[in-house]
């Protein structure tokens, strides 16, 4: 590197990064200039920053902050990695035919100290300078470089601060639109918490009248079959409040102790159609009382069941077991099949709402939304638990999500 070139460290967008150009000028800045030009008894001092083509003093004492083409200053024509002094510029020949050298009155002393980024990188430099020649001390010396990195540091807490409220910017926004969102939410809860309620009440209210006629009362099988029509729209609707509640912003889950062989075999009652109509032979083995809300313990295994007698393969009956095994501190409730399967890779995207794994060859096609086993994953979640998906040991899928068992029973109204 020659002596008139600069120095090939310095990075061309240490001002842009620091966002000096074309920024008011710091009082910090002014401060330390102030003091080195203290220090030195001299009546000139800058803080100089560099960008890829010029020179921008950006803090002054004796001078006025100034642009200038990289070069033509005298701070670009000294190597510089610590601090330089120059006790007679007209001495140096570095420096001896720099305009501001030859001037009348011209510069005669000048001092200079690196300042650096963290990462090495040159930024620019705290000089001193006076019209007459002098000496210095060590002591001066190295206030001079103490100051030029108290400088950087002024530079770094500047960018740092300018990070700091840019995101604090972010953070308002993205707390302003959840907000937002979770207004919506909660009016698209309602929204469809009344459009569903209504169809319901008018199934249940009908079922209710059928129930009263004589020919349904007559025969004992078609009595049964109006009455669990009855009975799966009271519980329809009180799940769709459960889960719809949970939507809601600050919505928990109701919990109190739940018998889990209850809730399924309420489950497979709704599902009684399903269950004929595919063949299946469903399997349930003990399962244990857990501390959760059972609504939506209701809606969980309804679409994991459901989901175990739809996605099927061509020619074979549905085998489905529900099992639970004891871990410390946690039940894990199992759904095993001998369906489709998952495809490899979407073990975990399959849990996103409208998600839906695509049936392989020779796979049943089953309609739905992909909504399903997000909202298993939502309800699991909001009783501290985990959900997924493993392939069965003999082929098909088992589903599987743990509750703990120290969760604390809630009222009613905590939930809505």
């Amino acid at each position: 590197m020659t002596a008139s070139e600069p120095d090939a460290r310095a990075p061309s967008d240490e001002a842009d990064r620091y966002g000096l150009v074309g920024a008011p000028s710091s009082d910090e800045l002014h401060s330390l200039s102030d003091l080195a030009a203290s220090i030195f008894g001299a009546p000139g001092a800058a803080v100089t920053i560099f960008t890829a083509t010029s020179e921008h003093r950006i803090a002054a004492t004796g001078t006025e902050p100034s642009v200038c083409a990289l070069g033509e200053s005298l701070c670009t024509l000294v190597e510089i990695d610590d601090v330089v002094v120059v006790p007679d510029a007209r001495r140096d020949p570095r420096l001896a035919n720099h305009p501001t050298v030859t001037a009348r009155p011209g510069i005669r002393f000048y001092a200079t100290a690196p300042m650096r980024s963290p990462d090495g990188a040159l930024v620019g430099q705290l000089c001193v300078f006076d019209h007459r020649a002098r000496r210095t001390t060590a002591t001066q010396r190295d206030a001079l470089g103490f100051l030029a990195a108290r400088a950087t540091d002024i530079l770094e807490l500047r960018l740092r601060s300018g990070q700091l409220s840019t995101s604090l910017e972010e953070l308002t926004e993205a707390r302003d639109e959840l907000a937002r969102s979770n207004v919506a939410l909660s009016h698209f809860a309602a929204q469809v918490s009344h459009d569903l309620r209504n169809p319901l009440m008018a199934v249940r209210a009908n079922a209710e009248v059928l129930a009263g006629e004589p020919v349904i009362r007559a025969d004992p099988e078609l009595a049964a079959a109006v009455e669990r029509i009855a009975d799966a729209a009271r519980g329809m609707s009180g799940m769709i409040h459960d889960v719809l509640s949970l939507a809601q912003e600050g919505g928990r889950p109701t919990v109190r102790e739940v018998d889990l062989g209850e809730v399924v075999d309420r489950v497979l009652l709704d599902l009684s159609p399903l269950v004929r109509q595919a063949g299946a032979h469903v399997e349930v083995e003990d399962l244990p009382v857990v501390p959760a809300d059972p609504a939506l313990l209701h809606s969980v295994l309804l679409n994991l069941l459901d989901n175990s007698l739809k996605f099927t393969r061509h020619g074979i009956a549905p085998q489905v077991r529900v099992h639970a095994l004891a871990r410390p501190g946690w039940w894990r409730i199992c759904v095993t099949d001998n369906g489709a399967g998952i495809p490899p890779g979407h073990e975990h995207a399959v849990f996103l709402p409208f998600v839906r794994a695509r049936p392989g060859e020779g796979v049943t096609r089953a309609e739905g939304h992909g909504i399903g086993l997000a909202t298993v994953h939502r309800v699991v979640t909001a009783h501290g638990g985990r959900v997924g998906l493993e392939p069965a040991p003999e082929g098909g899928t088992c589903a599987w999500f743990e509750l703990p068992l120290d969760q604390p029973a809630t009222d009613r109204h905590e939930a809505t």
